[in-house]
């Protein structure tokens, strides 16, 4: 078990500076989570770095090392939102709140930071409020000009800032959604959107609660593309340092459980500070956030989820039942290679997105394949990666039932739906 004080050979913390000596859980080595192998790649050698997090004990920051450059891992990226159903529809009811919440309108502006395919921003556009989004992945970016959506092929930070500020002015409403984690100079990026936003406007950010993560043992959310795993406490320590108050925040269920916080400039006193604020900030001290002993009690239980989950497989296995896998999510990879998950447990998996299809799971080498394959091999278990979806795909693969198909989730714990 991985505990106590364990020095990180020089690695100090993205926001305040101070060495990182407090481990908060090690996954061994794994590559990264969004490079799918193509068939002619099958005999070629694949680069896996340490997925190994640590704990700022000043900032309680938790975080891994930058092995790899952004433009690596970003430049050409597989993940599409529009995938998902209920995150398009997340994104819908976003922006109906936003629109009347801030009194949005043909005069506003709206600027979303790694804004996707789209998703989220044509809600904004088919309203009639302009919108711009921020993309460094220019295939995905692609997708997003073809909506008719404004998409610069950048990444954000304090130059981005100034940019955008001279060619299309400041915004209304500055959004990101699962970008915070991924963003390597973390100070620079926060700088920037202060930078940017207009005064009296405001800022949201969506990211996966740490909170939730360590309560729920959601361990395979750690890859390489997530540079750092965020709390309340510590988000507003980052935004204070930049001139930026969060005045509100919404517990949300997505990602198995976010935080969609609100900011404004900290010297604008329009903005009251709500109530939820606290009361978030409460939890998180109850758990024990501010205390170095409580994330070193982590890495216990993903061992024992690790144990728990090969032992169902090897039974699965051993009384012949076959398993196939549902997603190529980049929480799916950490876990099949954390795990050493292989076709020899799982035959195949699928996914919705054909920029996937046809590939094979990084380092586990697991053939992704379309979802029809499932109704063809009828198999007797449905792994689903994608655990954060369950409702949405059981909706979809109904039909295993009609041959007694089973869903099987391994996060928090294993479990088996009928």
């Amino acid at each position: 078990m991985t505990t106590g004080v364990r020095k990180s050979d020089g690695i100090k913390c993205r926001f305040c500076g101070s060495m990182l000596e407090h481990s908060f859980v090690d996954l061994g080595v794994s590559p990264l989570c969004q490079t799918h192998i193509e068939p002619s790649q099958l005999n070629c050698m694949e680069p896996f770095y340490p997925l190994h997090a640590y704990v700022c004990s000043l900032c309680f920051l938790v975080q891994l090392d930058e092995y790899v450059k952004p433009t690596e891992i970003f430049s050409d990226y597989a993940y599409f939102s529009s995938y998902s159903d209920s995150w398009v529809e997340h994104a819908r009811s976003y922006t109906e709140s936003m629109r009347e919440r801030l009194q949005l309108g043909g005069a506003s502006l709206v600027v979303e930071i790694a804004s996707n395919d789209g998703y989220l921003l044509q809600h904004f556009k088919d309203a009639g409020i302009r919108a711009v989004g921020v993309e460094p992945a220019e295939n995905v970016a692609a997708v997003a000009r073809e909506k008719g959506i404004v998409t610069e092929t950048k990444f954000f930070g304090v130059e981005t800032a100034r940019e955008l500020l001279c060619k299309y002015g400041q915004p209304d409403l500055l959004l990101g959604n699962n970008v915070l984690a991924h963003v390597p100079d973390l100070n620079d990026f926060v700088a920037g959107m202060s930078l940017l936003l207009k005064r009296g406007g405001t800022i949201t950010m969506e990211f996966p609660h740490l909170l939730r993560l360590m309560k729920e043992n959601q361990f395979d959310t750690i890859y390489h593309e997530h540079f750092s795993y965020l709390s309340l406490t510590t988000v507003e320590t980052v935004f204070k340092h930049h001139g930026l108050k969060i005045y509100d925040v919404e517990e949300l269920s997505t990602h198995g459980g976010s935080l969609r916080i609100f900011a404004t400039h900290t010297d604008i006193d329009t903005q009251a500070i709500s109530k939820a604020v606290s009361t978030v900030r409460e939890k998180e001290g109850e758990y024990g956030l501010q205390q170095v002993e409580t994330y070193e009690q982590f890495s216990s239980n993903v061992e024992k989820t690790k144990r728990d989950l090969l032992s169902f497989l090897i039974q699965a296995r051993e009384e012949g039942k076959s398993i196939v896998g549902y997603g190529a999510p980049g929480k799916g990879n950490t876990l099949l290679n954390y795990c050493g998950i292989r076709t020899d447990f799982l035959q195949y998996t699928v996914d919705r997105n054909p920029h996937k299809q046809g590939r094979y799971t990084p380092g586990t080498r697991i053939p992704i394949l379309e979802p029809e394959r499932i109704r063809a091999t009828r198999p007797d278990y449905l792994l689903v990666l994608p655990w954060n979806l369950l409702g949405e795909i059981r909706k979809q693969t109904a039909y295993i039932g009609e041959w007694g198909g089973k869903w099987v989730v391994p996060i928090p714990e294993v479990k088996i739906f009928t």
